[in-house]
């Protein structure tokens, strides 16, 4: 082979390398979106339980305008998307979500605040 065959080769292997390694990292960058609107997604819905026991009467099993007694269903604490905690009592509820793709070494993370008419949702990391 020629000089001219052997660069071409190389210069060939050098774009194919660095165009796997631009997909990985496209890839990653799209699990990581992925998860975090899954997990919003799962917060929101959350939330919107929440609301549903708070403006239920106790009479019919709510929470008659209050969060308290209200919990994360069991079925509902771990999915696909990650893992979710609730506290609060009264007239708010938070819930955490934790992701299962990690952005810069730590898990995506999120909290929404539920109160009777609003939820909202800011990122903790």
């Amino acid at each position: 082979m020629g000089q001219q065959q052997l660069l071409l080769i190389v210069l060939g292997v050098i774009v194919v390398g660095i165009a796997v390694v631009v997909g990985i990292n496209l890839f990653n960058a799209n699990a990581v979106n992925a998860n975090r609107d899954g997990v919003i997604s799962d917060l929101n819905n959350l939330g919107a339980m929440a609301q549903q026991y708070y403006k239920k009467p106790t009479s019919m099993g709510g929470g008659g305008n209050t969060f308290t007694g209200w919990t994360i269903p069991t079925q509902l604490a771990t999915t696909a998307n990650g893992s979710y905690t609730g506290t609060g009592s009264g007239t708010s509820f938070t819930i955490t979500g934790t992701g299962n793709e990690k952005q810069g070494g730590s898990p995506v993370k999120y909290t929404a605040t539920v109160t009777a008419d609003s939820i909202q949702i800011t990122k903790n990391n």
